[in-house]
This record gives structure tokens, sequence and C-alpha cells, in this order.
């Protein structure tokens, strides 16, 4: 079984590709969030986790779900993080988590994909992009054969400052950065709602027609990069950073 959460598509991407190839079933974490399930899964005895890389981590939301979540016939588990550059030391906390799940830790592969987290980083644009995802191709092809195989992940060597980010800048990202306060909508709204459809946490809604943002988000970017008309800022870290969302790089 393959689970998933994905803001802007990437994950969702890796996670469809690596389903291709070992035959396994595949489900969104982010439609479960949405309803507010915590309905028992069964999974085969190979459990992938697919998600992005927040502050050096998984995202906090999908370990809240994971560890909440009665996962039955799961014996081995192995997580694949996409990530701008580098998921640290991620592979620690992620070794911990599966302690936790009873299952046994079988590593953790790192996928770089385009950037999104806009409100603190520039964005490639859509060319840079494209080629982005094209050189990981094959990474995620063989990701999925040593799944496939029931092999372990290698474990790459970790620098000292990538373990100090995943300790120490993980812990205080979500109280010092994940805000709404932000978040502001223009004129150019068209009131068509998508922001509101896309986020994973239903912490965006309509108030006469204009987005309004409460305070649960988890900084996932899919309101302001799904919007079709960029009518969604984040302060002034936003303006003029290009949109980016995987499904408008037209890969398939």
């Amino acid at each position: 079984m393959i689970l998933y959460f994905s803001g802007t598509g990437n994950s969702k991407f890796v996670a469809e590709k690596i389903a291709v190839e070992t035959g396994d079933e595949i489900i969104d974490i982010k439609s479960k969030l949405k309803t507010n399930s915590q309905s028992e899964l069964v999974s085969n005895e190979k459990l992938v986790i697919v998600t992005p890389t927040y502050a050096w981590r998984i995202p906090k939301i999908v370990k809240e779900y994971l560890l909440k979540t009665k996962i039955t016939g799961a014996k081995r588990v192995w997580f694949v993080m996409t990530c701008g550059g580098s998921n640290a030391n991620a592979d620690k906390y992620n070794k911990l988590l599966s302690e936790k799940l009873s299952l046994s830790y079988m590593g953790t592969e790192q996928i770089v994909m385009p950037e999104n987290y806009i409100a603190m980083f520039s964005v490639p644009n859509k060319a840079e992009s494209i080629k982005i995802v094209q050189k990981e191709i094959n990474h995620i092809k063989n990701t999925a054969e040593i799944i496939k195989s029931n092999k372990p992940f290698v474990k790459d060597k970790i620098k000292f400052g990538e373990r100090l980010s995943s300790r120490f800048i993980n812990p205080i990202f979500y109280p010092m950065y994940v805000k709404t306060r932000k978040f502001e909508v223009k004129n150019s709204c068209i009131s068509c709602g998508k922001c509101e459809k896309v986020c994973p946490l239903n912490n965006v809604h309509l108030v006469n027609g204009k987005p309004t943002w409460e305070n649960t988000c988890t900084h996932c970017m899919a309101c302001i990069c799904y919007c079709p008309v960029n009518a969604i800022e984040y302060g002034k870290k936003t303006k003029n950073r290009y949109r980016y969302n995987f499904e408008s790089l037209g890969i398939k």
C-alpha cells in the first residue's frame, strides 16, 4: 500500500509513478484529512509513505494521521520524501516513527522536485521545473524497484548541519512560521472556490465570495499555487513569484 500526502502535486506524481512500477494500491492522505477520516486501513506487508519535506522532516499532519490511524497487515515501511533541496536528517525521525507504528523500518529516500514553498523561497519557472522533474524520473523508477525487491534504501551520510536542521529548526518552524495572518486576497479574485477545495485541512472558507483563513494551516501552499488568477498572496513574500503546481507542467 502507498499512502501519500501532496500539497501542490510533487508527491502525488512520485507516488503514482511508484504505484505503476510496484502495482500497489495508492491512497491519498489528503482526502482522509479533508473528511476527518481515521478509518482502519488494510495493507499488504509493504507500506510506502510518500510526502513532501517540511522543515527537514515529514509534515506534522502526516505524522499525526499515521499515529492515529490503525493500519493492519503492514510489516515493513519505506519513506519517500520529495524536497526542493534536502530532507537533511529526516531519516532519524522516520525511524523513530516506524518504531511507534511497530513496523520494520526500510529507510528514507529523497527525491528532488521543484521548490513550491513560495512563502519563503524562490520557485523555479516552468521550464526549469520540467528539467528538475525529468532529471528525477529514473531515480523514482529505481526507488520503486528497491521497494518492489523488498530491499532497504541505502542510507546517505548525514552532515552535521543537516542534523541540526532536522533537530532544532523543525520544532520552531510551525510556531514561528506557519501562520495565516499574512494571507490576503486581491480584487482579482473570481470567487471560484478553488482555494477552499484544495485545502487539505478545510482551513480556507469563502465569506462573501472571498477566501478567509482559519488557524489550522500547514503551509502546503495549495491555496496560493492553484489559484487560477493568482489572486492570493502571503504578505510581500509571494509577490511576483511564480505559482507552482505540478499539473501546470503538463508532465504525465
